[in-house]
């Protein structure tokens, strides 16, 4: 579900006061949330209220606008709604929180350490996609401390994966001890030998 589009041409959110958003955002209408939460980001008490929102809303379209709107203000509250939804049974909800979370640079990145290390594995999948937007060096530190720690084959596959396409060398120690513990795993095993190719192929370029 794509979920940062370009702006939509309709003109119904532009220059709604605070009370008809705040009001909008409540309504028991689709049509009336939805452009409730395109115009959430300009007024006061928005952001508070769209994460409110958020966290009933079962309409995938406005949902979708909600989520946009919340990447707009970036602040910590709107990535704390944001992330609770990682949690979510519905897979589709997770993916768009997952695609908002990356395109929230600076607000998200703070989070990540802690989501690396949550209890919940699904969770931790997740976190592994959203440090593909991340520096190389940032990335790799942070998914190889997931590693050393991770028993999990199919969040270690997630970590590797991103791996293989942002990592630097630094990765390689922990890549080859990987592939030690779980030699008995062949996918796992050929998916190191993947990653640990392309990072040694860029290192070379580099030099």
């Amino acid at each position: 579900m794509p979920l940062i589009r370009k702006p939509v041409t309709d003109t119904r959110a532009q220059g709604l006061p605070t009370v008809d958003v705040l009001r909008g955002l409540a309504s028991a209408d689709a049509e009336e949330r939805w452009v409730a939460a395109r115009a959430a980001p300009e007024v006061e008490g928005g952001a508070d209220a769209l994460v409110t929102a958020l966290r009933t809303e079962s309409d995938a379209r406005v949902r979708e606008a909600m989520l946009t709107s919340l990447a707009r203000i970036n602040s910590s509250a709107s990535v704390e709604a944001i992330l609770a939804l990682l949690r979510s049974d519905d897979a589709s909800v997770r993916s768009g929180a997952l695609e908002t979370l990356r395109v929230m640079g600076s607000a998200m990145r703070e989070h990540l350490p802690r989501l690396l290390s949550d209890a919940d594995s699904d969770v931790r999948l997740l976190s592994c996609e959203i440090t593909r937007g991340l520096p190389g060096a940032e990335a790799t530190r942070l998914l190889c401390d997931l590693l050393v720690r991770e028993n999990q084959v199919n969040v270690c596959g997630a970590a590797i994966e991103v791996l293989a396409e942002v990592g630097q060398a630094e990765a390689l120690p922990v890549l080859a001890q990987c592939e030690t513990r779980f030699r008995d795993t062949p996918f796992l095993v050929f998916a190191i030998k993947m990653a640990t190719d392309r990072i040694l192929a860029q290192s070379t370029r580099h030099v």
